[in-house]
């Protein structure tokens, strides 16, 4: 849904200021998702550093401030067609029917809530939890790197379709750094939709290989994927004195994703989110 009136809405909307507050709400999402899930058969993963935090935190990672979770494809996009939170104030957002959503992969929001931000001005989204599929990658590395060369071209041109800003910089960013690439986003004659659908002939495969990415993201690193056996099973994990479920190969991916993962990171790399986050 489009906004017109941001600064309007913000005047009328009280304005979430602790973190605590916000993490609140966030595990209210992830309880009701765990709930769904469970009910349903359907698999999830914490992942990413919802995961560090919970395997080096117990819980968040002190300056975090959002959560993440993985699923396998199948379970995904079950998951996306068969969500209904019970309260009703949850919804999910699949970026395959919703219109002039900004990222590629679901998120799982509060209805009652407002998020602001600026990679997503002019579009309406509640407090949030991320949730990314996993997909099949060739077990050949030199093959999964010319796949994530490809991926990431087509989402940066899918995300310079939808800025309202210079395709050549966004959010001070420069999506496209090739002269190729910014020829392809403005010559190339294909829309949002056409460009969604090109990927996803890329990233899904029926067939499964030895090895699985979260492909929904636009970096090309090919050490972002993993063995397929880490995911094969799921196991429990505390977070914020609570269980939820992650993959068993939990410390493999760990160490592929972050490398020494308990040790902490140098102060200047301990950045929170700034978010602007309502109650409506």
């Amino acid at each position: 849904m489009l906004l017109n009136k941001k600064h309007y809405l913000c005047t009328v909307m009280r304005k979430i200021t602790d973190i605590q507050e916000l993490r609140q709400i966030q595990m209210g999402i992830l309880d009701d998702v765990h709930r769904f899930c469970t009910e349903q058969g359907l698999t999830y993963f914490l992942a990413c550093g919802s995961l560090l935090g919970a395997v080096r935190h117990r819980g968040y990672i002190p300056w975090d401030d959002d959560i993440d979770i993985f699923m396998p494809r199948r379970d995904y996009e079950l998951f996306l067609k068969r969500y209904r939170s019970a309260s009703g104030n949850n919804r999910v957002i699949d970026p395959a029917t919703e219109e002039h959503y900004y990222y590629t992969f679901a998120k799982v929001v509060d209805s009652r809530t407002r998020m602001i931000e600026d990679e997503t001005e002019g579009y309406e989204i509640g407090v949030f939890i991320d949730v990314f599929p996993l997909d099949y990658v060739p077990d050949d590395a030199e093959e999964r790197k010319r796949l994530f060369q490809k991926k990431y071209l087509l989402y940066k041109i899918r995300r310079c379709k939808l800025s309202k800003n210079n395709p050549l910089r966004v959010n001070g960013t420069l999506p496209l750094r090739s002269r190729i690439g910014y020829l392809c986003y403005k010559y190339w004659p294909m829309t949002v939709k056409q460009l969604e659908r090109k990927i996803r002939r890329l990233i899904v495969r029926d067939t499964p290989t030895g090895w699985v990415c979260n492909m929904t993201e636009s970096g090309p690193r090919s050490d972002a994927s993993y063995p397929a056996s880490t995911i094969a099973s799921a196991v429990d994990i505390v977070f914020e004195g609570k269980t939820y479920l992650t993959m068993a190969g939990y410390k493999e991916y760990l160490s592929r994703t972050y490398g020494d993962y308990m040790t902490l990171p140098p102060p200047e790399q301990r950045v929170t989110h700034h978010f602007q986050a309502y109650w409506l």
